[in-house]
């Protein structure tokens, strides 16, 4: 069997790659623009607690807060009792703590309290006492 030419390979990645160009610009099937994924910027743009939870947190954290260990431990949030306060929630999610990233500067006072909403009644969690986007900026100061 011979191999093939080089600059055939190069064509059919090419085309290959092509082939999915729309999706990756953000393309739905009838090319009209589809709601990004994923931020775009410094500022998340995801403005519900669903929404935060499956684009920045479940990456460490993963899709059912279970939570991971590997290269860093991150704690399950599932029935986890430390969500019990709520301004314990909202002060990781501002300032972070030893391996979470401080979220304050990305996310508003709304989105803060969103996702802190969010993880405080899902997951096995149910403190329905909600956090206030007020909460939140007083909590920063």
């Amino acid at each position: 069997m011979r191999p093939a030419k080089p600059h055939l390979i190069t064509q059919k990645a090419g085309a290959a790659l092509l082939a999915f160009l729309p999706a990756a610009a953000g393309l739905s099937q009838d090319n009209t623009i589809a709601r990004p994924t994923f931020s775009s910027g410094y500022r998340f743009v995801e403005m519900t607690g669903e929404e935060l939870f499956a684009n920045v947190c479940q990456g460490c954290h993963m899709p059912d807060a279970s939570g991971a260990a590997g290269a860093g431990a991150y704690p399950s949030l599932i029935a986890n009792r430390n969500l019990a306060t709520s301004s314990y929630a909202v002060h990781l999610v501002v300032n972070g703590r030893r391996g979470m990233p401080a979220f304050g500067d990305m996310m508003t006072d709304g989105q803060v309290a969103a996702v802190v909403n969010y993880l405080r009644t899902h997951f096995g969690n149910s403190y329905t006492d909600a956090v206030t986007a007020t909460e939140v900026s007083e909590a920063r100061r």
